[in-house]
């Protein structure tokens, strides 16, 4: 079993997006996947409230929110939502249950220095180091046209830590959210793009070393 939590204190910077095309992507290759949120406002789970049931099968996992632990045995991969304002006491246990961590961020300068922080306190967590999680980046919403980009491009650049993609800001994922879709779920030609930006980070989340 892989356990993937997606984790950023910061709030609105895609993490339930993240998290559920994510869930899209293995349920769709075939595998059991679950999809656990321990945010408040449960916005993956609300996700498969909605999902039509003869889509790809992706089963709920409701882990203790102040002390989440890995889903029940049977499950190849499984993917975590997690909230904003994340205490200290739950990094330590989602660090203690997880393989990997992604840790996505949007282009202003107010998500560049608070996720900067983030991986400064990542760096330095006992459990996250003695277990040799691996952790990558994902930027969100990025329009290359803009200034914004250009920040987050320079910030990524200075990171220790692998930059798995970049995605663009576009209206799929917010038309497909709303019908409990995820970009897998969908005809290839309608996403191309979107597939496209996501190959890399496939690559990292289903690589066994």
């Amino acid at each position: 079993m892989s356990v993937i939590a997606i984790v950023n204190p910061k709030g609105g910077v895609g993490k339930s997006t993240l998290a559920t095309n994510l869930a899209g992507y293995f349920a769709a290759s075939g595998e059991s996947t679950a999809l656990g949120d321990i945010d408040p406002q449960h916005s993956s789970h609300v996700w498969l409230g909605i999902r039509a049931a003869e889509l790809s099968p992706i089963a709920p996992w409701a882990p203790d929110a102040m002390r989440p632990e890995r889903p029940a045995r049977g499950v190849a991969h499984a993917v975590l939502d997690t909230p904003a304002g994340l205490d200290a006491a739950t990094l330590h246990h989602i660090a203690a249950m997880a393989d990997r961590i992604i840790v996505p961020l949007q282009p202003s300068i107010f998500d560049i220095y608070a996720t900067q922080a983030f991986l400064a306190l990542l760096a330095k967590e006992r459990t996250v180091k003695r277990r040799q999680i691996r952790i990558g980046v994902v930027g969100m919403r990025v329009d290359a046209r803009t200034r914004a980009a250009e920040q987050l491009q320079r910030f990524v650049e200075g990171l220790d830590v692998p930059v798995l993609a970049t995605l663009r800001d576009t209206q799929n994922y917010i038309q497909l959210a709303a019908h409990g879709l995820s970009l897998w779920d969908v005809a290839p030609s309608r996403v191309e793009k979107d597939l496209e930006q996501w190959r890399a980070l496939t690559q990292w989340v289903s690589a066994t070393d």
